[in-house]
């Protein structure tokens, strides 16, 4: 089955020749999504020899993944993976993620830094964490331990679904909401992962409260909504 892998990056030029080296030649197709970035990203991941599509300006990550799923929708690809350019995801982990599509047993599956035990998440991380994956048991009942992961494996039916319903902001979670609602399988896997050691995160300290109650209202709004099929 062909698969890509989907790099969503926004000023990462420090981290993209990292991730170009750790995925060596284990993948053959990869495209970073470079989402407005204002240093040199673009020219850094095409000197690595990664396709690139640019967005004129930042729009966050779940438009940098969406653009993604929707260039492997159109080139046919069977299986999309996420996998972020801030060098926290390993190359070594991508068969475990992607065993549940091949299996037939997922239509989405999540690498979950929680259940593989070693990774140390910052405090307000671990609550924010805590409290989304209690959010998703109280209202659907799925144990899921690391709703914010973004080291994501996409089958088939899930490129086509995300493809036209994403979330734009912070959309780890929500897009879990979305995944349930349309009958997609989610699977949760372990997967290890690197502490980010440069670039910029997508979440700042000072953001950590606005972002739990966004993404917590995105979600019960998420509950309600009807997607597009």
């Amino acid at each position: 089955m062909r698969f890509l892998l989907i790099i969503p990056a926004y000023n990462e030029e420090e981290n993209i020749p990292k991730v170009a080296e750790d995925i060596g030649g284990l993948i053959k197709d990869a495209v970073v999504i470079n989402d407005g970035s204002s240093d040199r990203t673009h020219d850094v991941a095409r000197e690595a020899g990664f396709v690139v599509l640019d967005h004129p300006y930042n729009i966050g990550v779940g438009g940098a993944v969406q653009t993604g799923l929707k260039y492997a929708l159109r080139k046919g690809y069977e299986i999309a993976i996420q996998f972020d350019g801030d060098f926290q995801h390993r190359a070594d982990q991508i068969e475990n993620i992607l065993k549940p599509v091949l299996s037939g047993e997922a239509d989405l599956v999540i690498g979950s830094r929680v259940l593989a035990g070693d990774y140390r998440f910052s405090f307000f991380r671990r609550i924010g964490s805590r409290w989304f994956s209690l959010l998703l048991s109280l209202l659907y009942g799925a144990k899921i331990t690391d709703p914010t992961s973004g080291f994501r494996c996409y089958g088939k039916k899930a490129i086509g679904f995300f493809s036209i319903n994403y979330p734009e902001d912070y959309p780890e979670v929500e897009s879990i909401i979305y995944a349930l609602k349309a009958g997609l399988r989610v699977v949760e896997v372990p997967a290890l992962m690197r502490q980010r050691t440069s670039g910029r995160s997508s979440i700042g300290f000072f953001q950590s409260v606005y972002y739990m109650l966004k993404v917590t209202t995105g979600v019960i709004l998420s509950s309600l909504r009807r997607f597009r099929r």
